[in-house]
């Protein structure tokens, strides 16, 4: 069953009354209320749609989120029931600094085919669709995946370009690409678009790797899978509370990796919308009292494009 035109285009102006909710927050130093904005809007909208959805990936739970938590039921409880992943600023600080990057982003698929990620980090590994799956893994060495990387795009090492979050986390994982004389792009948050920048060669970057978010990662691989690009992600999994949690949700593997048709299955539908301006979508402008927006929307049934729409919060 292949998801509607007709949802597509609400799930993109879903995105895009969120970013506007936003607007008011963009470099004010203030991060939980661009967030509380953006989830509040995200969720009174989809509460308009007839569907039964389900929050899989959310704010947290219901204990630590009052709205947009795993588990929430959205919609009107008719139609077709959709599993929902939201990150509604994808990059606060980006947005609370006026940085670019910040997006608002919905992943959406068809009932049980989204990967229900638990709240812990992930190590993760993505590259785009003229590399064949098997030339990397996250079991491999950074230098063995550098070198099949180059070897397959035909460049030398010099010129391939990896991706990834500045973190201290990553300083041995920076110190072996510097190493091997690896162009970096450093990032100071947002690893959804991050792992993007691997979708279209005009965007410069080969391959986006290192340890990030693991709801992250799941939206990233509900974009990545539309292309038509490769995703691996591992779970990390380092205090008790962490372990618990991914027990309840069903996870006994605590090492497995997931290839992306585990982490995404069938037809979906990925929308990120530009709050501030970044490499993928520019951000939200005001003029004349509407919000003009541009979202990212993939889908697997239909072409990739970007869309433009004018929105107007009440």
């Amino acid at each position: 069953m292949s998801l509607s035109k007709d949802l597509i285009n609400k799930f993109s102006y879903i995105t895009s009354m969120a970013a506007a909710a936003t607007f008011a927050y963009i470099g004010k130093k203030d991060k939980i209320a661009a967030d509380k904005a953006a989830v509040d809007m995200m969720r009174r909208e989809i509460n308009k749609l007839n569907i039964n959805g389900k929050i899989v990936i959310g704010e947290g739970e219901l204990d630590e989120a009052p709205m947009l938590y795993i588990g929430e039921t959205l919609g009107s409880g008719q139609g077709v029931s959709l599993d929902i992943a939201v990150d509604p600023v994808e990059g606060t600080n980006l947005v609370a600094n006026n940085l670019p990057g910040g997006l608002s982003v919905i992943a959406v698929a068809e009932k049980d085919n989204l990967f229900n990620a638990p709240e812990t980090y992930m190590n993760k590994i993505a590259f785009g669709k003229d590399v064949p799956k098997s030339a990397l893994d996250l079991d491999f060495s950074i230098e063995k995946n550098i070198k099949n990387l180059a070897d397959v795009k035909n460049k030398d090492i010099k010129d391939i370009t990896a991706c990834l979050l500045d973190r201290p986390r990553h300083n041995e994982l920076i110190r072996e690409l510097n190493k091997l004389n690896v162009n970096l792009k450093l990032i100071t948050d947002g690893d959804v678009s991050g792992a993007l920048l691997v979708t279209e060669e005009k965007h410069n970057v080969d391959i986006f790797l290192g340890i990030g978010g693991g709801p992250e990662g799941v939206l990233a691989a509900s974009a990545l899978d539309a292309y038509g690009c490769n995703f691996q992600g591992r779970l990390i999994f380092e205090k008790e509370d962490e372990i618990s949690r991914a027990k309840k949700m069903g996870i006994s593997d605590l090492k497995r990796k997931y290839e992306i048709n585990e982490i995404i299955r069938g037809d979906s539908i990925f929308c990120a919308t530009g709050i501030t301006d970044g490499d993928l979508v520019e951000g939200v402008k005001k003029v004349d009292g509407q919000y003009h927006t541009e979202t990212l929307v993939a889908h697997k049934n239909s072409n990739i494009n970007v869309v433009k729409n004018k929105v107007t919060i009440a």
